[in-house]
């Protein structure tokens, strides 16, 4: 029902773009689901996004995953989420903007963003967004004990750096374990061209 609602609300609003953010939950394999509800809502979304009792003509759907290969088979048919975008982790220009943008209001001094941006090699911006908070969090309990607040500057954030990993390695083991073995299709070419 809630599915169909927004459907609906879409598209009365034409033109529209739906964002599905984490559409791996919504759009499971079937064949990995345990109970009926989860593959009701999966046929429902597939009716939705097919259009079979309305017009999808001015919406534009658009859905992220870091799992691509949890998805069902059938979202991938044309005319559904047919078109695959690999997005990489952010280059280090990419890198200083995010930075830039997350330190933006903080007090801050002398910040060398293009050396931080250097030495995160495979970060993504939720990983700088932890080097920040980190960052901060060190500068708090170095103010609980002095009395006086400091403003970040680059060896915070550089210190910040060695305590976080990059989460994307992580995913890019798997990623090249399914462009690898599971890519008849193509697919995954784009994370292959981007590994080499």
């Amino acid at each position: 029902k809630n599915l169909n609602k927004y459907f609906e609300l879409a598209r009365s609003k034409k033109p529209c773009v739906m964002f599905f953010d984490e559409i791996d939950a919504l759009g499971a394999k079937r064949s990995d689901l345990r109970q009926s509800a989860g593959k009701n809502v999966i046929n429902q979304f597939l009716a939705e996004l097919d259009g079979i009792h309305a017009n999808n003509e001015g919406i534009l759907i658009i859905g992220a995953t870091n799992t691509p290969w949890h998805l069902d088979p059938a979202f991938r048919r044309p005319g559904r989420f047919d078109r695959i975008i690999f997005v990489p982790p952010p280059d280090d220009n990419s890198k200083e903007a995010i930075l830039k943008l997350k330190l933006e209001g903080k007090p801050q001094e002398n910040i060398d963003f293009a050396k931080i941006a250097k030495k995160s090699k495979d970060f993504s911006g939720a990983d700088l967004n932890a080097i920040i908070d980190i960052a901060v969090e060190s500068i708090l309990e170095e103010a609980m004990n002095t009395g006086v607040p400091q403003p970040i500057t680059t060896s915070d954030l550089l210190s910040a750096l060695k305590k976080h990993n990059p989460s994307t390695v992580e995913w890019f083991t798997t990623a090249k374990n399914y462009a690898m073995f599971a890519n008849k299709s193509g697919l995954y070419d784009d994370i292959l061209k981007y590994l080499k």
